[in-house]
């Protein structure tokens, strides 16, 4: 008797741990990885009302086998592949040192072969039609719990918590085509200025994708002349859907130094950057990958904030602060107005070589040429970290010496001197934007510091 009760109590304990084991393993929405990919449960992740979050988003990354050996390090700057679902789509299966596949690459996929149509439709380019119909393979494999389907290129590089945030604020059961166009006027002029540059981001709503993937045969066959992005747009124009355009996905059809229009960004969230090859790194004295993994550990602790411009003035000694939050600040000998320092410097040159053409860019620019009232003391991102008031410290230092002398109109105050700043902001995120945040010039030492504390604007504050 006292076996059986023995073996019963073993047999009844057995069962309780099986049981917590099935609970924890078979009932956990939060995703387990399987194989490098993520799998999600039914939980609620379709319920309307539910909250947007990372786990509705699926991305579709085009590349080859020949551009990834050295692009998956952009990519490995912002997937997180415990969290992130999606897919790197190759031309081929992966060679040499891309095998073993990393851990930290999201999971590849070889495009489908669809040689059979493109010999039947004899596209101008077969890559074009490869990548469009990429949409058909990450939708079949990621549809499920899925309201936001985000395609983009092995050189892009996506501010994931921001998206999840912007994504929130729109209804994913309707039909949504979201993207913006090029920097450059002339790829607007030779493709569309209606249409999402791939490279950029293409973000489509469940239900668009689902349209487009069940119409994708007839779309191939009538646009099978158009670029990829152009035929994508027209396809989705057949289905009466236009661009909803965010300024904070960017093509970024620009080269050279793109500190300029990276230090006066638009007044949205950035969602998106591409082309890092064409653009020299972020950083000075950084490679590409270094410099985006540098700026990732800005964007880690607040991607709200990530590029957010913020102005104020040190009336005492006339100069102007403008503050790009996790990249860069700049210094002006001089008081200027908001509305001026808002517009890029053009430290870049177009998409195109011909410099001549007129306009260049979707957006005005200003080339102090070598005017100390016009030219900034530059100073980057060096380092982030948590205060012990529950605020955000980043400290920037000086990029290199001006070599300018002191601006005359601002009382020849010169700023050379200063050799780092210190910008403290709150630690709350901050999405709605309305109207940019103001701050205040804490302290300027004799050391060569200064210190500059971010804040809310206080009603009706002029910013002069």
């Amino acid at each position: 008797m006292k076996n059986q009760v023995g073996g019963f109590s073993v047999v009844l304990f057995s069962g309780v741990v099986i049981f917590f084991i099935f609970i924890l393993f078979f009932n956990d929405s939060r995703g387990v990885i399987y194989g490098g990919r993520r799998s999600f449960s039914r939980s609620n992740y379709n319920d309307d009302d539910s909250p947007t979050t990372v786990n509705h988003l699926a991305f579709g990354l085009q590349g080859s086998e020949k551009t990834y050996h050295f692009r998956r390090y952009y990519v490995e700057s912002w997937w997180k592949p415990d969290k992130f679902r999606g897919y790197v789509y190759l031309d081929k299966p992966p060679q040499g040192n891309l095998l073993p596949w990393s851990k930290i690459s999201p999971p590849y996929r070889v495009n489908d072969n669809i040689s059979k149509l493109i010999s039947e439709l004899k596209p101008i380019n077969p890559l074009m039609a490869r990548m469009v119909h990429g949409i058909s393979e990450l939708f079949r494999e990621e549809h499920q719990e899925l309201r936001w389907l985000i395609m983009g290129d092995d050189d892009t590089v996506f501010f994931v918590d921001n998206l999840v945030e912007v994504l929130s604020k729109y209804d994913h059961t309707k039909y949504y085509y979201i993207g913006n166009p090029s920097e450059f006027v002339l790829s607007n002029f030779w493709f569309s200025f209606n249409q999402a540059f791939g490279g950029g981001g293409i973000v489509l709503s469940y239900p668009l994708a689902k349209a487009l993937v069940d119409d994708m045969d007839r779309c191939l066959r009538k646009y099978s002349n158009l670029s990829a992005d152009t035929m994508t747009m027209a396809c989705i124009a057949d289905l009466g859907v236009d661009l909803t355009v965010h300024k904070g996905l960017h093509q970024m059809d620009l080269r050279g130094d793109v500190s300029g229009f990276l230090s006066a960004h638009p007044k949205a969230p950035v969602l998106a950057f591409h082309h890092i090859d064409t653009v020299n790194p972020y950083f000075p004295k950084m490679t590409r990958a270094n410099a985006l993994k540098h700026l990732m550990k800005a964007g880690d602790v607040d991607q709200s904030r990530l590029f957010q411009q913020t102005i104020c003035h040190d009336q005492k000694r006339n100069w102007s602060f403008s503050t790009a939050w996790g990249y860069s600040v700049n210094i002006y000998e001089r008081i200027m107005p908001r509305s001026w320092l808002t517009i890029p410097i053009e430290t870049f040159i177009g998409w195109h070589p011909d410099q001549k053409q007129q306009p260049r860019y979707m957006f005005n620019t200003r080339n102090p040429l070598g005017d100390p009232c016009e030219t900034p003391h530059v100073f980057f991102f060096e380092s982030i970290k948590k205060t012990s008031n529950g605020q955000i410290l980043t400290r920037y230092s000086r990029s290199a010496p001006r070599n300018l002398t002191a601006c005359p109109i601002g009382g020849n105050r010169s700023a050379e001197y200063i050799s780092k700043i210190e910008v403290l902001s709150p630690a709350t995120k901050r999405y709605e934007i309305d109207r940019s945040e103001c701050c205040d010039v804490v302290r300027i030492d004799n050391t060569g510091n200064v210190k500059i504390k971010i804040r809310e604007c206080r009603i009706g504050e002029v910013i002069a």
